[in-house]
């Protein structure tokens, strides 16, 4: 840390303060009284967490962003329950005061703990609480400024916040409908429309399409898909491959939802009867969301094929081609692409496009510190119905009241995970159901 300190725990001037004086808390000091070796480095760890929370109250923004930096590296490293069970509110609060208040910088590494925190609590009160707080200041903090590093980091804060705390579908759709307004804006007599990056309609796309994987699919009506699948299908066309991409992976999505296929069913049984449910779709619009639909998957063999040449940046084509192949043999034959990801000594499977979706954004979103998350969170356990073997026989590293709190049957945090494993169980029933009516409808 530039210089070395005569005392064995971390030094007093790990974060460059206004106060000279700046101390470690009590409790912090009481930590340090514990045996050599493992437990001092555990310690360190925790003085290091400590330190940064206090640096969070400094007035130079430069010591903040290196507090919310060492932040960040801790919670991708490890786990950090015992810190959280103490200092969650804290921690919440002042990142929130850092997005209001901070630099373009601090307000991304701000928005990013407040994810971090999201999935390091899991399901229950806590995440809902993360939720609640922040979609107005996180909402007010989009409109503040286009700075582009911010609004991506912001909107990934909400998607994933959303994901792990959102209880209803009210909550979900009311981030999805904040997500999508930083590209389609309610327009006032005070707001100019102002057209926004490539990387701005990535990380919206694929965000939306992150919590879209949560929701059940008939709430939006035919005329919003409408809307939103002629939306996606200009997206195929611009110039940009990270564009292309996360508008390929929302439409498979949506295909795979069998979306049309329901509104096609509905319309037929309307015609039977000889009346027309209020939103319900009609023959025209019917016409043209299958017209729609042949345009996209027009659209889909051509970029499945591109030679090249169109798009900055050629390290994508590879990705693009194989993904919109993928979509191109799903059109066709119904079959989501599998993949295979290395997770200590096991490998996570997936076999459907919103568990591949679910999987990319919570990669993406994590890091490095990925497999550390995937190895021992187990929230994303729930999540992809996964759990790791362990490798050399080591335990979960919880502590005997964690595991009380997180497991005991009638603990909230514990109905909260069945709640949760229920909601999953009826959305792949839903997926299988749209996959089979989507499936007939080819044939």
């Amino acid at each position: 840390m530039g210089r070395k300190s005569q005392r064995k725990n971390v030094p007093m001037d790990l974060f460059d303060s206004d106060d000279d004086t700046s101390s470690i808390s009590s409790s912090s000091t009481m930590r340090s009284e514990r045996p050599t070796g493992l437990d001092e480095v555990q310690v360190h760890k925790d003085l290091m967490l400590d330190q940064s929370l206090d640096a969070l109250y400094e007035k130079r923004s430069s010591t903040r962003e290196q507090a919310l930096a060492s932040i960040v590296d801790a919670f991708n490293s490890d786990l950090q329950h015992e810190f959280v069970e103490k200092k969650f509110a804290t921690l919440l609060h002042q990142c929130l005061h850092c997005t209001k208040k901070g630099s373009t910088k601090e307000t991304s590494l701000a928005s990013h703990v407040i994810g971090l925190l999201a999935l390091t609590v899991g399901l229950g009160d806590q995440a809902q609480e993360i939720l609640e707080e922040s979609v107005t200041p996180l909402s007010q903090a989009l409109k503040s400024g286009r700075e582009v590093l911010k609004i991506t980091s912001i909107l990934e804060c909400l998607a994933v916040i959303t994901f792990v705390g959102g209880t209803n579908p009210e909550q979900t759709e009311r981030s999805m409908q904040i997500i999508w307004q930083m590209i389609h804006p309610k327009l006032g007599s005070n707001v100019v429309a102002t057209k926004p990056s490539s990387a701005v309609i990535t990380t919206v796309v694929s965000s939306w399409a992150f919590l879209l994987t949560t929701v059940d699919r008939w709430a939006l009506g035919p005329k919003i898909w409408q809307e939103i699948v002629t939306y996606l299908s200009s997206l195929l066309e611009k110039d940009d491959r990270s564009v292309r991409i996360a508008a390929g992976e929302a439409l498979a999505l949506i295909f795979e939802f069998g979306t049309l296929e329901k509104f096609a069913a509905e319309a037929k049984e309307s015609a039977a009867n000889g009346s027309v449910k209020e939103g319900s779709v009609t023959q025209e619009a019917l016409i043209h969301m299958h017209g729609l639909k042949s345009k996209v998957v027009n659209q889909v063999r051509d970029l499945s094929a591109e030679a090249g040449g169109k798009g900055s940046a050629k390290k994508d084509l590879n990705t693009q081609r194989n993904l919109f192949k993928d979509l191109v043999e799903f059109l066709d034959d119904g079959y989501a692409p599998e993949t295979s990801t290395k997770v200590g000594g096991d490998y996570l499977q997936t076999t459907t496009w919103y568990q591949m979706i679910q999987l990319n954004f919570l990669k993406h979103f994590l890091g490095g510190g990925f497999i550390k998350h995937m190895q021992e969170n187990e929230f994303l356990h729930d999540v992809f119905s996964f759990t790791p073997k362990k490798i050399g026989g080591r335990g979960s590293g919880m502590s005997s009241e964690e595991k009380r709190m997180f497991k005991s049957p009638n603990s909230a945090l514990n109905k909260a995970r069945t709640q949760f494993l229920n909601k999953q169980r009826m959305l792949a029933k839903n997926m299988n159901d749209g996959h089979y009516a989507a499936t007939v409808e080819n044939e």
